[in-house]
């Protein structure tokens, strides 16, 4: 049994032994950890910089101390004042599945008290109260479409910080 406990500790600590370091740079919104965002090399990231007033989108190759290098150019993280954050933030796909639920919830409403004033009544007719409750949902639905979580601008307590973990 002794021989068995050593041989697993022994194997697991030689799995230790190839850990590669990530490096990656991180969007920092204040101390909340749910509100960082991290890009690794390989990632594309869509930025916009002092130098250009528009975004570009490149690849990550990778990380420096100072520096971001990027297939087609090296950014320092005080050069870039804004990244397009839609497709990377998590919460974004929290508030895509909160809308889909609200407009859903109402199209489904409105659609079984139709189908039930049919299959009853032999005729199409929607409750005032069932009809005024379907509206207010899906009016939430369609006002919540803009809601996104869309530019992080690096100024403030925002801040953009490169982080390089190293075994060496």
């Amino acid at each position: 049994m002794k021989y068995l406990v050593v041989f697993f500790l022994l194997f697991a600590a030689s799995f230790s032994g190839f850990a590669q370091s990530t490096d990656f740079v991180l969007l920092k919104r204040g101390a909340n950890q749910k509100s960082q965002i991290r890009y690794y090399p390989g990632e594309e990231i869509t930025y916009k910089s002092t130098k250009i007033d528009y975004f570009i989108t490149d690849v990550i190759v990778s990380i420096d101390q100072n520096f971001i290098y990027l297939r087609e150019n090296i950014l320092s993280p005080d050069a870039i004042t804004e990244i397009d954050i839609r497709k990377k933030d998590k919460r974004n796909g929290t508030l895509g599945a909160m809308n889909a639920l609200v407009l859903g919830a109402g199209v489904i409403f409105l659609g079984a008290e139709s189908i039930n004033s049919i299959y009853h009544d032999k005729e199409f007719s929607i409750d005032k109260g069932v009809g005024l409750t379907s509206a207010i949902l899906i009016g939430t639905g369609l006002a919540m479409l803009p809601l996104r979580y869309k530019i992080f601008k690096n100024q403030g307590r925002n801040k953009i910080q490169l982080i390089q973990m190293r075994m060496d």
